[in-house]
C-alpha cells in the first residue's frame, strides 16, 4: 500500500504541471524514487537504525544524548526474517522515497532532472536518516521522556515529522534556490496564474494517496509508536476523516472567496489532511482528527497564497505549506489533542519542529546550495521556453496536442 502515496504524490505534482513538462514531472518522480532506494540501501538505514541497536552518542550533565546510529553500510546487519529491525529497513526504503519526492513539486518546471537526483540522494543518505532516527531510532528526540522529563518523548506516529516536514522544508530550500518559474510575476511583483494542465490527474493522484497513507501510518505506528495492529482501525480512521475535513475546508474557503470550488486547491487541502493527521493518528480521538483536519486544510489554502503574494516565493504544487506546514501543524497537535495527554507532551514536541525549523531547514539549504554552486539546479532558460519534456527528453507527453504558449509578454 505505501507505494501508491509515492504514486498519488506523482500523480499531483504532474497534473498541476503545464503539459509540456507533464513527461519529464513523472519521469522525474521515477528517477528520484529509485535514487533515494539506493541512496538509502547503501548508507541510509545504517545512519538511521532501530531503537536498542548499536548507536554513537555523547554525555553531557549526565544525560546520554544519541544521535545516530552505527550500523554497517548496505543492510549487512538486518536479518530478513519479518522481524521489526527489517520491516523498519524497508519501510525506512519507501519513506524516504516520499521525503525526496515532495520537493519535486515546488521545484516543478525548472528543476534539471540530474539535479533533483542528486538533491534526493543527499536527503535519503544523511537529512531523512539522521532526523527519523532522532525520532524513530532510539535517538534523543525520542528519548525526550528520560533525558528530559518531557512526556513520552517525541511523538511522530506516521511521519508528519521525519517524511512530510522534512520534505516540505527541503521543499522550501529548493524554491528559495531555484527562484520563480520565468512568467510567473509581472515586473511589478504581482503573480500571475499559471494552472496545471490535468485536474483528473491531480483528483486520482488524491485517490492514490489516501489508499497509500493507509499503509504509511498504519505500519510507522506499529514499528514506531508501538501501536497493537488491531489499532490500526483508528488510525485509518483517523487520518479519513483529517482528510475529508480538509477537502472540504478547502471547498468551502474557495467558494466563499472566488465564487466557485477550486479542485486543485481541494486536493491540496485532502493532502494536507493526511499530512496533518500523520502525527497522531494512533494517539487522538476521532473528533479531534476532525479538528486536525479543518486547521490542516485552512493552512494549506492560506499558506499558499501568503508564500505568492507575500514572499514571492514561488512553490509550483503547493508542497511546501501542504507537507511543511501541516507536518509542523499535525506535531504540535498531537500532544494537545491526545486521547490521553501526558504532563510536558506538548514541550516535546516544540522541541522536535524547533529541531525541524531550526537544524534540518538550514541544513538541507545548504546541501542544496552547495550542490547548485556545483553542479546548478535550474535549467537553462531556453529549457523553460521549449518545456522540460522537449528539452530533457527529447519528445512531449503529448505529441498529438500543442502544449501551452508561451507567455511571451512577460519575458
Amino acid at each position: 500500500m505505501v507505494p501508491c502515496a509515492g504514486a498519488g504524490i506523482a500523480l499531483i505534482n504532474t497534473g498541476l504541471c503545464r503539459s509540456r513538462n507533464s513527461a519529464h514531472s513523472i519521469l522525474s518522480s521515477l528517477c528520484v524514487i529509485a535514487v533515494a532506494a539506493l541512496a538509502y540501501f547503501a548508507v541510509g538505514f545504517s545512519w538511521q537504525g532501530y531503537p536498542g541497536e548499536a548507536s554513537h552518542a555523547f554525555v553531557i550533565g549526565g544525560k546520554t544524548w544519541d544521535w545516530i546510529a552505527a550500523g554497517r553500510f548496505f543492510l549487512r546487519d538486518v536479518r530478513f526474517d519479518g522481524s521489526p529491525h527489517s520491516l523498519a529497513a524497508l519501510y525506512g526504503l519507501f519513506a524516504a522515497g516520499v521525503a525526496a519526492m515532495i520537493p519535486l513539486g515546488s521545484g516543478a518546471e525548472r528543476w534539471r532532472l540530474g539535479a533533483s537526483c542528486a538533491s534526493a540522494a543527499m536527503l535519503a543518505a544523511w537529512t531523512y536518516p539522521l532526523f527519523a532516527h532522532w525520532a524513530w531510532g532510539g535517538g534523543w528526540l525520542a528519548r525526550l521522556g528520560q533525558i528530559g522529563a518531557l512526556g513520552s518523548g517525541f511523538v511522530d506516529c506516521g511521519g508528519a515529522g521525519s517524511i512530510h516536514a522534512v520534505g516540505g522544508l527541503t521543499a522550501l530550500a529548493i524554491a528559495w534556490i531555484l527562484g520563480p518559474r520565468r512568467g510567473k510575476y509581472t515586473p511589478k511583483s504581482m503573480p500571475a496564474a499559471i494552472p496545471g494542465h490535468n485536474t483528473v490527474l491531480v483528483l486520482f493522484g488524491c485517490w492514490l494517496a489516501w489508499f497509500g497513507w493507509l499503509g504509511l501510518d498504519s505500519a510507522g505506528a506499529i514499528l514506531f509508536a508501538g501501536i497493537e495492529p488491531r489499532r490500526t482501525v483508528l488510525v485509518a480512521l483517523n487520518i479519513t476523516l483529517s482528510a475529508a475535513s480538509a477537502a472540504l475546508v478547502a471547498a468551502s474557503i474557495t467558494r466563499t472567496r472566488f465564487g466557485k470550488v477550486d479542485s486543485s486547491l481541494c486536493a491540496n487541502g485532502w493532502v494536507a489532511g493526511l499530512v496533518a493527521a500523520s502525527a497522531g493518528c494512533a494517539v487522538m480521538r476521532p473528533a479531534a482528527a476532525v479538528l486536525v483536519g479543518i486547521v490542516g486544510g485552512a493552512l494549506a489554502i492560506y499558506g499558499i497564497e501568503w508564500l505568492d503574494l507575500h514572499l514571492s516565493l514561488d512553490d509550483t504544487t503547493g508542497a511546501i505549506p501542504v507537507h511543511g506546514g501541516a507536518g509542523l501543524w499535525g506535531l504540535m497537535a498531537a500532544a494537545p489533542l491526545s486521547a490521553e495527554p501526558v504532563a510536558g507532551q506538548w514541550l516535546a514536541q516544540l522541541v522536535g519542529v524547533a529541531t525541524l525549523i531550526g537544524f534540518v531547514l538550514p541544513l538541507t539549504f545548504g546541501l542544496n546550495w552547495l550542490l547548485d554552486r556545483f553542479y546548478g539546479l535550474r535549467v537553462a532558460p531556453e529549457a523553460e521556453r521549449q518545456g522540460l519534456d522537449l528539452y530533457e527528453l527529447g519528445a512531449g507527453a503529448y505529441p498529438d496536442f500543442l502544449s501551452h504558449p508561451d507567455d511571451t509578454w512577460l519575458r
